[in-house]
């Protein structure tokens, strides 16, 4: 007795191995330019009410930092510190998030470990 293999496999099963290939090297090459081109995009957040914004990139690198002089108090560093941690952290985030969501999109909500 012989089985039978379901419909789509057997002789053509190589041509839909070639197919799913294609479509993965697809997207492995959108998502490499995705990637580039979220790697040069800036984002900002600010804290304690714009007292203290940073910028950072794409690549999770911080690219300026804007301190309003008027938070600068020597008898206060901790506040300081506090404020720009929030922004850096914020401005992290929503970089982290931007990647998550865009990668999301491209893989068609597939979870791809490791690609980002």
């Amino acid at each position: 007795m012989k089985a039978r293999l379901p419909k789509g496999y057997g002789s053509n099963g190589g041509t839909n191995l070639q197919q799913i290939a294609k479509q993965a090297q697809k997207m492995q090459e959108q998502m490499d330019e995705a990637s580039n081109v979220l790697n040069e995009k800036e984002y900002s957040a600010t804290a304690g009410g714009n007292a203290v914004s940073v910028t950072v990139t794409g690549k999770m690198e911080i690219k300026s930092m804007d301190i309003k002089p008027e938070v600068v108090d020597p008898e206060d560093v901790e506040m300081l510190s506090d404020l720009i941690t929030a922004a850096v952290n914020e401005a992290l985030r929503a970089a982290q998030k931007d990647k998550e969501d865009t990668m999301t999109e491209l893989s068609g909500g597939f979870s791809l470990p490791g690609l980002f």
